[in-house]
């Protein structure tokens, strides 16, 4: 156990000065920005309780341990994977990353792990948070079970082939895209041609304090690497080493061997598809399903094709290629590669809980939303179903923002609000007329409500009668206080454009942040505090959405 007490502290008590100052918190439900699946998940509604196994606290994480130890993975395999990965790259030496390799030889140790595709520089904002969300979450645990070991892991999703997807960035508010003809996998496609957008890169962020350390780093990374997979290697290994991350790059034989079980029942008794078909029309009956199983779940992935594996009259076939195998062609096929077979969504979180020791995954809302698809496919491969945890979300904004909103009588959760709510608010409040008729509507039902006892008296029948005219008349009030409104307006059009152009800061494309937005130029110009003060300001189990102010 010497190698988890010297490596829990190794980098934690390291600093870097950082002009990202203060942190508040807002409920996720009071966004606007998450469906009813996630923030009924993590209200703990009743109707999702089928469908997980354990609750994101610290009680499931103990449950989680405890289902885990009855489930042993084959760690010499994992390990030994890992090392040949680190080698390969030329990444092994780092001390924390080495260690934690080891440690995850030890039956007392668990995995926290994170997955994503290999987008180029990383995509987008929450490709970082949901890393330091992992590393912050195994820090706690080590923190609360000092007798045993937990190891952040990524996992990279590199068999990913939608390359629409994964192959841009924005920058700047500029759309940056990889203009490549390679296909298949993502992960394995060469870096050729990436060139041109490093450039790019240099021209917008070399003058920043970090920028040329950062450019440096990209194209040690991506011109230096044979593939995207070693690139995102490289570069999720730089950022994040000094906390011990360990990188996983699944695509590997031995690893793959050891779910070829599972692939030949996929294959030859389409179980996962008879399975998970049963839970979606159980869960679709309350919410939109976030992915459906095939009968085969399994890609074909060879040089630079990533097909889907259809059953024929025959046997099989690789879907839009001539390739074609009998019942027994296809045995021996998985038999000799199972490296040929790449499992898609229904098949890829499976895979990953049977080759590492984990207890918790950290995932976006959509990867929540299909995982909750998944927990009978794992009971019936007796497979331990991780703790769900929703991975920490950020808003950031610059300090000289945040007091320009201040400074318009604003909060920034007032900002989560429709531009137009926002100038409704103002204009209510600072017009020097009245716009609103909120004690006229009162006045209005009060008579209605009077002729209604008058009619009443007379002959009830006159009741609807009245009913009805109340109901006319509040709608014609309501429309007269929205022309209303609309004629102010206009006369406010220097604080709509203020107020647009700030809501289209923090929420570019009326999206949140995150999803749009690349850490680049947050990193170029804080450097490695930028990683820190994420890192510190992510809370382990608290599910509420993070605004964090920062100096220019």
């Amino acid at each position: 156990m010497e190698l988890r007490a010297s490596f829990t502290s190794d980098y934690i008590n390291m600093t870097h000065t950082t002009s990202l100052s203060s942190v508040s918190s807002l409920p996720y439900a009071a966004t606007g920005f998450y469906n009813d699946i996630v923030l009924d998940y993590i209200s703990g509604d009743e109707k999702l309780r089928p469908f997980y196994q354990h609750a994101v606290s610290w009680a499931g994480m103990e449950a989680a341990m405890n289902a885990r130890e009855l489930a042993p993975v084959n760690r010499k395999v994992l390990v030994e994977a890992l090392e040949q990965q680190y080698k390969a790259a030329g990444l092994n030496g780092e001390a924390a990353v080495d260690k934690a390799i080891q440690l995850l030889a030890e039956p007392t140790t668990y995995t926290v792990c994170t997955a994503h595709q290999p987008n180029i520089f990383t995509g987008y904002l929450y490709f970082i948070y949901k890393i330091l969300h992992a590393i912050r979450l195994a820090e706690s645990l080590r923190e609360r079970y000092p007798t045993s070991s937990f190891v952040p892991v990524f996992y990279m999703g590199s068999e990913d082939a939608d390359l629409d997807e994964l192959g841009k960035i924005n920058l700047g508010g500029e759309k940056l895209v990889w203009n490549t003809n390679q296909k298949g996998a993502v992960g394995r496609m060469q870096t050729k041609g990436l060139e041109p957008l490093l450039q790019r890169i240099e021209g917008q962020l070399s003058v920043l304090p970090y920028g040329p350390q950062l450019v440096g780093l990209l194209r040690t990374a991506y011109l230096g690497s044979k593939d995207i997979q070693t690139a995102t290697f490289h570069l999720v290994h730089e950022l994040f080493r000094q906390y011990g991350l360990v990188v996983l790059i699944a695509d590997q034989p031995d690893l793959k061997r050891i779910m070829q079980p599972v692939f030949e029942d996929d294959l030859f008794n389409q179980t996962a598809s008879a399975i998970v078909t049963d839970t979606v029309s159980r869960l679709s009956t309350s919410y939109k399903v976030q992915a459906n199983p095939r009968s085969i779940n399994l890609f074909y992935l060879k040089d630079d094709i990533r097909n889907r594996i259809e059953r024929t009259e025959n046997g099989f076939a690789v879907v839009d290629t001539g390739i074609a195998f009998t019942e027994e062609e296809m045995k021996n096929e998985l038999e000799q590669f199972p490296e040929r077979f790449s499992p898609n969504v229904i098949l890829r979180g499976l895979y990953q809980e049977t080759i590492l020791p984990n207890i918790a995954f950290i995932g976006g809302g959509g990867e929540l939303a299909y995982w909750l698809e998944l927990k009978e496919l794992f009971q019936h491969y007796k497979v331990p179903y991780p703790v769900q945890v929703l991975r920490n979300s950020f808003l950031l904004i610059p300090e000289n923002l945040a007091a320009k909103i201040d400074r318009m009588g604003f909060t920034l959760p007032d900002f989560f609000q429709p531009t137009d709510e926002l100038m409704n608010q103002l204009v209510k409040r600072d017009s020097s007329v009245q716009v609103h008729l909120s004690s006229e509507l009162r006045d209005s039902q009060a008579f209605y409500q009077h002729l209604q006892n008058l009619a009443g008296k007379i002959d009830t029948t006159l009741v609807p009668h009245v009913q009805a005219l109340e109901k006319q008349m509040l709608h014609r009030l309501k429309e007269l206080e929205k022309k209303m409104l609309r004629a102010e307006k206009r006369k406010f059009s220097d604080q709509s454009r203020q107020l647009q152009a700030i809501r289209n800061i923090l929420f570019p494309n009326n999206a949140l942040q995150e999803r749009v937005e690349n850490f680049l130029p947050y990193y170029a110009q804080h450097g490695p505090a930028f990683i820190d003060k994420i890192y510190s300001e992510s809370p382990p189990l608290e599910q509420a959405f993070r605004i964090v102010k920062y100096e220019l």
